[in-house]
C-alpha cells in the first residue's frame, strides 16, 4: 500500500498504520459509516494527544493543520480539473 512505502514492517509507526486500518475495517463492515469512523478517530487521537501534551501543544498541531490540508499532504486520490 502506498501509505506504508518506505516503512519497514517492524516500525512502530507501520504497526499503528495497520492496527488503526484493520479497526476501520472492521467499524464500516459492521455498518459503521466512514464519516462516523473518521470522527471518533480524530477524538481518541486529539484526547489523547491532550492528555499527554497539554492542551497548548495539541493547539499549536492543529493550527498547523489548515496549511498541511490545502498543500494537499492528506490527499491520497487527487483529481485534477
Amino acid at each position: 500500500m502506498q501509505l506504508f512505502d518506505g516503512l519497514d514492517a517492524d516500525d512502530s509507526t507501520y504497526r499503528a498504520l495497520s492496527l488503526i486500518l484493520e479497526a476501520w475495517d472492521e467499524g464500516t463492515e459492521s455498518g459503521v459509516p466512514n464519516e462516523q469512523m473518521a470522527y471518533a478517530a480524530l477524538f481518541t487521537a486529539l484526547t489523547d494527544l491532550v492528555s499527554q501534551f497539554g492542551e497548548d501543544a495539541v493547539v499549536k498541531l492543529a493550527n498547523g493543520l489548515e496549511r498541511r490540508i490545502r498543500i494537499g499532504e492528506f490527499t491520497l486520490h487527487r483529481t485534477r480539473q
